[in-house]
């Protein structure tokens, strides 16, 4: 993400340099397979082009080595951050839309400072969150504060699925990491679903 990607009416009403900034996105929601997986991430508003210039950017667009390499420049830079999830059974309960912002309601509210603002990827605000958000479509190509969530949490889910894979050899986990790949959709169809599969989606069931 250069500084020209970056969207900066997303915080034009914040001047103040040491306005604390909060991003926050999910990652697996469209898997099939194991927890929807959520990170928060605070810093200063004079910090951002210092994440800009450590080459954050949308992780979907980052290869896993360089996610990897990133994770502990962000860690370091950052004022705080946090990670949580939501379970495959909480999924299936409240469907993948709210399970989501389960997920991102828990990293917020685990973070041991309070933002001054979130910004949200998607289009959904958290519900029951008591502080200043703003939903961005496509965040994590808008804002290298949301773009640096999604690194953590896409790195942290990606080792979560990898581990779960031992488990369940057959479902070529190591590499969709839960989406439906067309090997693991066979998978299913010859050995059926695992208990981290989600029974709610309907190329479960």
């Amino acid at each position: 993400m250069n500084k020209s990607d970056f969207d900066s009416s997303l915080l034009a009403e914040f001047t103040a340099q040491d306005t604390l900034i909060a991003g926050v996105d999910e990652v697996g929601r469209g898997a099939l397979f194991g927890s929807v997986v959520a990170a928060a991430v605070v810093l200063p508003l004079w910090a951002i082009p210092q994440l800009i210039a450590l080459g954050v950017k949308d992780s979907k667009k980052l290869s896993p080595v360089k996610r990897q390499k990133l994770i502990q420049p962000i860690q370091n830079l950052v004022t705080s951050w946090q990670i949580s999830f939501a379970t495959v059974a909480e999924i299936d309960k409240l469907n993948i839309l709210q399970a989501s912002l389960l997920a991102m309601r828990r990293s917020v509210l685990n973070l041991p400072v309070t933002p001054d603002i979130c910004l949200i990827d998607g289009n959904f605000p958290i519900p029951n969150l008591s502080m200043t958000q703003k939903t961005v479509i496509k965040g994590d190509l808008r804002s290298p504060v949301i773009a640096a969530a999604s690194i953590l949490a896409k790195v942290w889910r990606d080792e979560l699925i990898t581990d779960l894979a031992y488990y369940y050899p057959e479902y070529d986990l190591a590499c969709n990491k839960g989406y439906p790949t067309a090997r693991h959709l066979l998978a299913i169809a010859q050995q059926g679903i695992t208990p981290e599969h989600r029974r709610s989606f309907k190329s479960c069931q």
